[in-house]
């Protein structure tokens, strides 16, 4: 059987500006569906997105549903769009109330308030759409920080699902996309639900960034440094880290390189 690869990503180019995260985001999963894997893609549907240009069209068969954040529904919009050159289609993550605005994560230098709650209606909207798709990745590969929670929500909330009862390996790619005001203090408070303790999100009881990467990375089953300047307190947290890591790739080998990771993880050989 083919090796499944769900990629969950903050950023992909031609919808996003060039970035090491949106390149990544653009020519990995191309580069693993040629190599005779399937693959699904996601990311946010942010405001800066022109519709029309980028040609996206609702998937109404997978919209419709309404999560609950902090006790408030918000209405899980599915949007797609086909990058034809990579024969790829993309699956964006939509609503009115946390992705209309013009801007992606901040507004002239100022961050969102409610960026922790936008994180997780982004998570779990992945997650329900895999769901609805009836596709059990093998390899759930989360890029940046926005997909942090990922990783948390899979193996807490989601793990015995029927859909991935045969297992998956998740893998977490660190950037350099820092943000400079913590999260709103409340996000540990909002993960809380059936089955989740207070112990489980203690390191985000200060929703920073680093504390996310390793709130993302303690729920992963493999890490990947995925820019070349790395934060020096998370390199100093990864050293300790005993999970497999792959460090930096260079542009022109790096699919190679990750393929192998994917690889080797999924068969616990690493």
């Amino acid at each position: 059987m083919k090796l499944r690869v769900l990629f969950v990503t903050q950023a992909i180019t031609p919808f996003m500006p060039e970035t090491e995260m949106s390149l990544v985001g653009r020519h990995l999963p191309q580069g693993i569906q040629e190599r005779d894997c399937e693959i699904r893609t996601f990311m946010p549907k942010f405001g800066s997105i022109n519709e029309r240009r980028n040609q996206l069209h609702e998937v109404i068969r997978l919209s419709g549903m309404n999560l609950v954040i902090d006790d408030t529904d918000h209405q899980l919009v599915i949007k797609a769009a086909s990058i034809q050159p990579a024969r790829m289609q993309v699956y964006f993550i939509d609503n009115d109330d946390y992705f209309s605005r013009k801007f992606a994560l901040s507004e002239k230098g100022k961050e969102f308030e409610d960026n922790d709650e936008r994180a997780i209606f982004y998570s779990r909207g992945v997650v329900e759409t895999v769901k609805k798709l009836g596709w059990a990745p093998d390899i759930i590969h989360c890029h940046g920080w926005f997909t942090s929670l990922v990783p948390f929500y899979m193996r807490k909330i989601f793990d015995n699902e029927p859909l991935f009862e045969n297992g998956f390996k998740i893998i977490y790619s660190i950037y350099n996309d820092k943000f400079q005001k913590s999260l709103n203090e409340e996000l540990p408070t909002k993960l809380i639900e059936d089955g989740v303790y207070p112990e489980d999100v203690a390191l985000i009881e200060t929703p920073s960034w680093e504390n996310l990467m390793k709130f993302a990375c303690e729920y992963s089953d493999g890490v990947i440094v995925g820019t070349k300047l790395l934060d020096k307190n998370v390199a100093n947290y990864l050293e300790g880290l005993e999970k497999p890591i792959l460090n930096y790739q260079n542009p022109e080998n790096y699919i190679d390189k990750y393929a192998d990771f994917y690889d080797k993880l999924f068969k616990n050989k690493i």
